[in-house]
This record gives structure tokens, sequence and C-alpha cells, in this order.
């Protein structure tokens, strides 16, 4: 599901049933906004729920193709054996993708390095009908990613 937030596109996945957590990517930016075509971009990430809320910066490489491998997720809507993985530039966020069948599990996970590389971990699994489902939240993601950042 998409929504603004200020001037810029937010994309919110899971949260759709009691007790359950929900992700919003919001607040796309430059990491280095003084250089003209600086590739870099970074979001924040909040994870919430009813009885937890946590925000990560997630710092990419021009999106690090999650689009992409949202999208290749939707085009294997007739399934895949194993786990496939996608991890951002800087491991912040990870994301692991199960077919079951009927539906495509997704596996977030978020990291919070601190200095002595001690750091905290939170993971969360949203449930996704295959094909048409992961492709909208394929197109969310990318229109997130392609959008102005601020």
């Amino acid at each position: 599901m998409r929504e603004a937030d200020d001037t810029c596109p937010v994309v919110r996945v899971g949260g759709d049933g009691y007790r359950t957590i929900s992700l919003r990517f919001h607040q796309l930016t430059r990491s280095f906004p003084e250089v003209r075509d600086d590739l870099m971009r970074d979001f924040l990430v909040t994870a919430e729920g009813e009885w937890a809320r946590l925000e990560v910066m997630v710092k990419t490489w021009d999106g690090d193709g999650l689009d992409v491998f949202l999208a290749e997720l939707a085009e294997g809507f007739r399934g895949w054996n194993g786990t496939r993985t996608w991890r951002s530039l800087e491991g912040d966020l990870t994301l692991a993708a199960e077919h079951a069948g009927s539906h495509v599990r997704l596996t977030w996970e978020l990291h919070e390095r601190l200095l002595d590389d001690e750091g905290w971990r939170f993971e969360t699994t949203t449930v996704h009908a295959p094909g048409e489902d992961m492709r909208r939240l394929a197109i969310e993601m990318r229109t997130f990613l392609e959008s102005d950042p601020l």
C-alpha cells in the first residue's frame, strides 16, 4: 500500500492482522546531497506493532535492486525451491523469500550496528499472494525508490 509522507511516497508492508507488525519504507534521501548525480539512496524503515516501534536507516546504492528482486519473485509465481535472498549495501536490511504453494513468505530483517560491532536484530515475516500481490509490491517499491529524494 502506498501513501504520501510529506512529498515522498511511502510503501507499507504487512500489518494487516491483529497483533501483527507493519513495515513502512519512507523518507528517501540522498547520502550526499551536495553531489549532483549521487546514486546513494538512504531510506527509513519503521517497524511498528501494538507493543513496539523501531526504526533503521537503510543505506543503498540506487536501491540495491530491491524492486527488481521483488519483481523477480512476482514472475516466479508458480514457485521455486529453497530460499531467495536480498541484502542492502551495508546489511541494514535483509530479505528472505520462500514460496509456500499458495503464498510467499517474506522475512524482513532489520539490523542496527553499534560502534563496537555489537548491535541488535529484528525480524518479522509478511505473507503475500504470489503473482499480482507480489507484482504490486514490486511496483510500489520501484515508485518509491525512483521518487525524488528529500
